[in-house]
C-alpha cells in the first residue's frame, strides 16, 4: 500500500514536469533536484534490478537492504550536498558469438544504479516531450516490435525504395562529452543534477585491475546511459534528418531508430546517395564513426513483375534481428516479409545446444520445463507474421539438440528418433506461436 501511494505521488510529479516541458519547449529547468527525496529514492530502489553483478565495491542488493533506510538517507545527503563521488565502472568483456571479438560491458555499483535511476526518473518526463516519433529504443511504452511495425508500414506505404542501414562503431565509447554538455544545457541547468551527471561522465573504468579515465564516451551499462545516448542521437541525427535533410529531398523519406541502430528509407536513389555521402561528415562532427563495411545502401524496391520468387539476397537487409525482404502474399501481392536473421538464428541454436550439453544429466522433466521457457522466450520476440517457417526450424533444431545430448548421458544408451518421439509426447515442447501479428493479404 505504501509503495502504491509513493508511486502515485511520483507519477503526479512526473506528469507536472512533463506538462510544463510540453507547454514550454524552450524551457531550461534550473530547479529539479528537490523532487528527489527519500520517497523518490525508495521508488528508485524498487525499480533497480537486484540480481545484477556487483560493482567495484562488491556490495550486493541483499547487503544493502539490511539497512536500506539508513543507506538511502546517506546517499540522498551526499547527492544534495555535492559530496557524492561517482565510483568507477567495473568493465568486463563478453565474447561475441561466432567471432573472436568481445563486447565491453560496464557494471556500476548498486548505489550508483539507484541514484542513476532516480535522476533518470526526473529527466525522462522532460525529454519524452522532445524526442521524435522515429525513436523507439529504451523509451517508456515503446519497443523493438513497434519499431519493426513502423518500418514495415513505412516501406509498404512507400512501395519500397532505397534503404541506408547505419552501423555506428563503438557508440558509447565515442560520445563527445563537450557536445553532450551542450545538449544538456538546452533543457537541464539544475546545478545539483548537472554536477552529478558530470561526475558520471568523468568516472573512470576499472578493467583487469587497471584504472583509466577515457576522454570520450558515456557510462555504458549504467541506468542513465540509454537516456543520454538517446539525447545525443536525437540532437545530432533525428532533428538533423527531420528539419534539415527531409526538406531538401526530391522524394519522400523516413527514418526508424532503435537506440544506436537506425534505418533511413528514401523513395529516390539520388536522395539516398546524397545523404549517404554526407553522413560520415555529419557523424564525424560529433565524434562518431560509421562502420565502413556494415553501413550500406540497399536497393529495396519492389522486384520487377517477371521476378516471381523475389531477389532476397540482393534486396534484403537486417535490422533488430530480422531479415527484411520482398515476397508474395497469399493473394499474390508483393509485401515486405521478415524472417529471423541468419546470425541470430545460429546464435539461438548454439545457446540451446550449450544448455542441453551442460544440463543433460538433469531429470528429463526439469530439462523440458527449462526448454519450454526458452522456446516461449524465442517465440515472444521472433514470433511475428510471416516468420512461422523460421520458428518451426528453430523448434526442430531445439528438439534435435535435446535428443543429441540426451543420447550422450552415460545411462541412456542409444536413443533413436523413435524412442525420442515417445519421450517428447510425454514431455512436449511448445508449438510454434505467432505473438505479434500483422494482417497481410
Amino acid at each position: 500500500m505504501v509503495s502504491t501511494q509513493s508511486d502515485m505521488h511520483i507519477l503526479t510529479k512526473q506528469q507536472k514536469i512533463a506538462q510544463k516541458s510540453r507547454q514550454s519547449p524552450q524551457l531550461a529547468w534550473t530547479c529539479l533536484a528537490h523532487h528527489i527525496d527519500l520517497v523518490w529514492l525508495e521508488a528508485a530502489w524498487r525499480r533497480t534490478r537486484k540480481d545484477g553483478a556487483a560493482g567495484v565495491d562488491g556490495i550486493t542488493a541483499q547487503e544493502y537492504e539490511r539497512q536500506l533506510t539508513e543507506n538511502l538517507t546517506a546517499l540522498l545527503n551526499r547527492f544534495k550536498s555535492g559530496s557524492y563521488r561517482a565510483p568507477p565502472v567495473r568493465r568486463v568483456h563478453i565474447p561475441k558469438e561466432g567471432t573472436k571479438k568481445t563486447r565491453p560491458i560496464g557494471i556500476p555499483t548498486l548505489e550508483d544504479k539507484i541514484l542513476q535511476r532516480a535522476v533518470q526518473m526526473v529527466l525522462e518526463p522532460i525529454y519524452e516531450q522532445d524526442f521524435l516519433d522515429c525513436s523507439y529504443g529504451f523509451r517508456p511504452k515503446r519497443s523493438a516490435h513497434q519499431a519493426l511495425e513502423a518500418l514495415w508500414r513505412g516501406l509498404m506505404r512507400m512501395g519500397g525504395g532505397w534503404v541506408v542501414d547505419l552501423d555506428i562503431q563503438s557508440f558509447f565509447d565515442s560520445v563527445d562529452k563537450a557536445r553532450m554538455r551542450e545538449f544538456l544545457d538546452k533543457r537541464v541547468r539544475d546545478g545539483v543534477l548537472r554536477r552529478t551527471l558530470g561526475k558520471w561522465m568523468k568516472a573512470g573504468v576499472i578493467e583487469a585491475g587497471q584504472y583509466s579515465r577515457p576522454e570520450h564516451g558515456v557510462p555504458q551499462g549504467g541506468v542513465i546511459s540509454p537516456l543520454l545516448s538517446n539525447l545525443y542521437l536525437h540532437e545530432m541525427l533525428d532533428l538533423w534528418f527531420e528539419h534539415e535533410v527531409k526538406p531538401r529531398l526530391r522524394g519522400s523519406a523516413f527514418m526508424v531508430r532503435f537506440a544506436d541502430d537506425a534505418v533511413l528509407v528514401f523513395k529516390q536513389e539520388a536522395d539516398a546517395r546524397r545523404v549517404l555521402e554526407v553522413l560520415p561528415k555529419r557523424f564525424g562532427r560529433f565524434g562518431l564513426t560509421l562502420h565502413p563495411d556494415k553501413t550500406r545502401l540497399v536497393d529495396f524496391r519492389i522486384p520487377p513483375k517477371r521476378d516471381k520468387a523475389g531477389t532476397q539476397g540482393e534486396r534484403s537487409f537486417d535490422v533488430l534481428g530480422f531479415t527484411h525482404y520482398w515476397g508474395r502474399s497469399r493473394k499474390g501481392r508483393w509485401v515486405v516479409q521478415r524472417k529471423t536473421a541468419k546470425s541470430r538464428f545460429g546464435r539461438a541454436v548454439r545457446r540451446i545446444a550449450q544448455w542441453c550439453r551442460a544440463n543433460r544429466h538433469q531429470p528429463v522433466a526439469v530439462q523440458c520445463k527449462a526448454l519450454r521457457q526458452k522456446l516461449k522466450g524465442h517465440y515472444a520476440y521472433y514470433g511475428i507474421s510471416g516468420n512461422a517457417k523460421a520458428l518451426s526450424r528453430f523448434r526442430s533444431e531445439a528438439q534435435r539438440q535435446w535428443r543429441k545430448w540426451l543420447a550422450r548421458r552415460s545411462h541412456a544408451g542409444r536413443m533413436n528418433w523413435e524412442t525420442f518421439q515417445r519421450l517428447s509426447q510425454r514431455y512436449p515442447l511448445p508449438p510454434v506461436r505467432v505473438v505479434h501479428s500483422l494482417h497481410v493479404t
